[in-house]
């Protein structure tokens, strides 16, 4: 079920009428090698219930631990988030049922999180925000259900439903924001940057994949609106589980509309959860919010607290990596890349790349060209993520060095492309093979234009008079001639040579 019924106010309407309250719950999975409190795999994609034990399945007597390498991630992440770290925290029980809870309570942190009082600046269109985050705690995941039937693939209208386990007692953190406050229209921009933001930091950190496709990291959107003006804070919903960074904006815009409408009509904000729909960018109503102390936290009584040594949190500080805004701040100023060229190599999950293409030798507006334009295009031709096409930034490097050495030329550099997909060899090997090579013959070259002149009089008279941009014609019927195969300076040196 979509919500098609809503009432939505105009975008421009609502932030001229309402000021927006953003609040952004994030949860990333750990890539651990085993679960939170058990030693069971934690392993995307394995078949449904083979990676769970009595521990992660909640069975009377099981007793869990604490995953060590899990802590050491919440505290690196809290870190990074300029937040403080606790000198002594512990883990709660919060209570409730839901069928892929299998110990009907979720191992969580409460009052006493391990990392509190941070913030992340992030910016938007030259505008700079400050997200105070407000805790990062450690928690486990739960199970996932899977209804069967129906259209919309929820409980409501399936026929049965399934739930797979393996998912549980995954670790996870969850960082949440204090409210933020004075976006004004640009709300959904904030939520899609401070969620970029995050994931970007926790793939740097290297603690998780941070695969939104894969549900490694998801955001619940929390969005209220009050009065212009008011200074109050509205009543909020949250959309659950948004995962993909396009998703959060939409979400945000949405919520925007339609707490709009409700109070433009003089109705109340129902404080709920919500379902985002993918397809047509609209939220559904899921069950009415629970507050704190409808989850009967209480401490978990079969885990000791977490202490970590300040001498500890100290080595872990040391480990952390560069901020990556700064990073692409200085990267940006090294490659000479204009803001534009920038945010559109970021914007492609190219930087990684990009790097590393510049750094096995090539220089930057090369690596970005191919990168952003020829390997782009087979990547979205393909279904594929960039870094999974096939074609490493070595290889890139050294189709790269044959166009600057004149081997070959950008039209034939896209054929050895071609090879290396095909898994034909090096670069060196597949120009050999496919005879890809530009002819440097001198003789060849000159008889190519010869004949490009004969063919082509009245061309050659204009160029003759001084009409020297005529020459692009020829230029292209000596490359038709060669098959690509010339160097294109060249020949447009010798065209230019024989008409004078």
């Amino acid at each position: 079920m979509t919500a098609t019924t809503e009432t939505l106010v105009p975008f421009d309407e609502v932030v001229a009428a309402y000021d927006p309250a953003l609040g952004l719950e994030i949860h990333v999975e750990l890539n651990t090698n085993t679960k939170m409190f058990c030693g069971c795999p934690a392993t995307f994609g394995g078949e449904p219930n083979t990676q769970v034990c009595p521990t992660c399945l909640g069975l009377p007597g099981a007793m869990p631990v604490v995953n060590g390498k899990a802590v050491e991630s919440a505290i690196r992440i809290g870190l990074a988030l300029n937040c403080e770290i606790a000198e002594w925290c512990r883990f709660a029980r919060k209570n409730y049922f839901y069928p892929d809870m299998p110990k009907n309570f979720q191992t969580s942190q409460y009052d006493e999180p391990i990392a509190f009082e941070g913030y992340l600046d992030v910016d938007v269109e030259g505008e700079t925000f400050r997200i105070e985050i407000e805790r990062a705690h450690m928690e486990e995941d739960t199970g996932k259900s899977s209804h069967v039937g129906g259209t919309a693939g929820r409980i409501h209208g399936a026929d049965y439903s399934l739930v797979d386990y393996n998912r549980a007692g995954i670790p996870l953190i969850e960082i949440v924001t204090k409210p933020i406050l004075g976006t004004g229209a640009k709300a959904p921009l904030v939520a899609k940057a401070y969620v970029s933001a995050i994931r970007d930091l926790i793939v740097a950190l290297g603690v998780s994949d941070a695969r939104m496709d894969q549900g490694s990291i998801r955001a619940d959107v929390n969005l209220s609106l009050a009065p212009k003006g008011s200074g109050a804070l509205g009543t909020r919903s949250e959309t659950k589980n948004v995962n993909s960074l396009r998703s959060v904006e939409r979400a945000v815009r949405y919520e925007m509309a339609r707490h709009a409408g409700i109070l433009a009509a003089g109705g109340s904000v129902l404080q709920e959860t919500r379902h985002f729909h993918e397809n047509d960018g609209t939220t559904s109503s899921g069950r009415e919010k629970s507050d704190a102390e409808d989850y009967r936290y209480f401490p978990e009584p079969d885990l000791v607290p977490v202490a970590p040594s300040r001498e500890w949190v100290e080595e872990l500080r040391a480990t952390l990596p560069e901020n990556p805004a700064a990073r692409r701040t200085r990267l940006q100023a090294e490659w000479g890349f204009s803001d534009l060229e920038m945010r559109d190599t970021v914007g492609a999950g190219a930087l990684e790349l990009v790097e590393q293409t510049i750094a096995a030798g090539a220089a930057p507006q090369a690596a970005r060209k191919w990168w952003l334009t020829e390997l782009a295009r087979r990547a979205n031709d393909t279904g594929v993520e960039l870094s999974e096409l096939g074609v490493t930034p070595a290889q890139v490097a050294e189709v790269q060095a044959l166009v600057d050495a004149k081997t070959i030329n950008d039209k034939l550099a896209r054929q050895v492309f071609d090879g290396l997909l095909a898994g034909e060899g090096t670069p060196e090997e597949i120009i050999a093979a496919r005879g890809l090579a530009v002819v440097s013959d001198e003789g060849a070259l000159s008889a190519a234009v010869d004949k490009a002149i004969a063919e082509n009089p009245a061309i050659a008279d204009k160029i003759r008079d001084g009409k020297v941009a005529a020459a692009g014609a020829l230029i292209g019927a000596v490359m038709k001639e060669m098959r690509g195969q010339a160097d294109a300076g060249r020949v447009r040196e010798l065209v230019l040579e024989k008409l004078g």
